[in-house]
């Protein structure tokens, strides 16, 4: 009986961590389905147009970056796959025939050019297995815990940790910090517009900051639609070529 009120009381513990506890909620928005957007990608003197093809799973996470603009780099497209706790990897598309493998090791570099990397589009840093909240801040009026992610044996990432200011109200992360193993902040991502849809709040628009690079970049989330319906020959190689928007359930 003993034995047993040991394993109960750990267990509730361990259920009523508010650290897991937000964690898991966050994770649960961010693995609810599919989704398309357009994207307008800002950075030095360079302008994107983009659509994203999402399909985010609790198993695995597929993403498409497909360039519709400006002319000359139209239909150039990025394929990225992260299976849970294992390794990211992809392709990437250069019209009218050229594709190329991604492996696990160029996951830090660039996206399309931009302040991201491969990796910040699939990794899922909520799912990890070490989350502490480490404080709290207001940002842009809004309450914020900052919870402090790092990834266990079983996580692959290219960070060594995260820190996410979320907004405590819509569970929506206003800004995120990424490290490396040696304690630098390599990435920042600020959100500057939520937007809402079917009652779920989520950044439509973002700053993304290198301090190693000391690059800027603006991403803007014009048109957002969930719920759409992709079949698995979208996210494969030859998916990359094909441009057409998905239909809506």
């Amino acid at each position: 009986m003993k034995t047993l009120f040991v394993i109960l009381v750990c267990t509730l513990t361990a259920a009523a961590d508010p650290a897991t506890d937000l964690a898991a909620r966050c994770n649960a928005l961010q693995q609810d389905g599919t989704s398309f957007i357009r994207l307008r990608i800002e950075y030095q003197q360079t302008t994107l147009q983009v659509q994203i093809k999402q399909r985010r799973t609790q198993s695995t996470t597929e993403v498409i970056y497909q360039i519709l603009w400006p002319k000359e780099r139209a239909g150039e497209g990025v394929l990225l796959r992260k299976p849970a706790n294992q390794s990211a990897s992809g392709s990437v598309f250069v019209p009218p025939d050229t594709i190329r493998p991604l492996t696990s090791a160029q996951m830090k570099e660039s996206l399309l050019g931009s302040s991201l990397c491969y990796a910040d589009v699939v990794e899922n840093f909520f799912a990890w297995q070490h989350q502490a909240i480490v404080g709290n801040e207001v940002l842009d009026r809004a309450t914020c815990v900052i919870l402090e992610s790092k990834p266990g044996k079983g996580d692959r990432s290219v960070y060594a940790s995260v820190r996410t200011w979320v907004d405590s109200r819509r569970l929506v992360p206003l800004r995120v910090e990424k490290y490396a193993a040696s304690g630098k902040m390599v990435r920042r991502i600020e959100t500057t517009r939520v937007v809402s849809n079917n009652g779920h709040s989520f950044p439509a628009n973002m700053t993304v900051h290198d301090p190693q690079k000391n690059s800027t970049t603006d991403l803007d989330g014009s048109n957002i639609k969930r719920s759409v319906t992709y079949d698995d020959a979208t996210f494969t190689a030859e998916g990359l070529k094909i441009l057409a928007p998905p239909s809506t359930k």
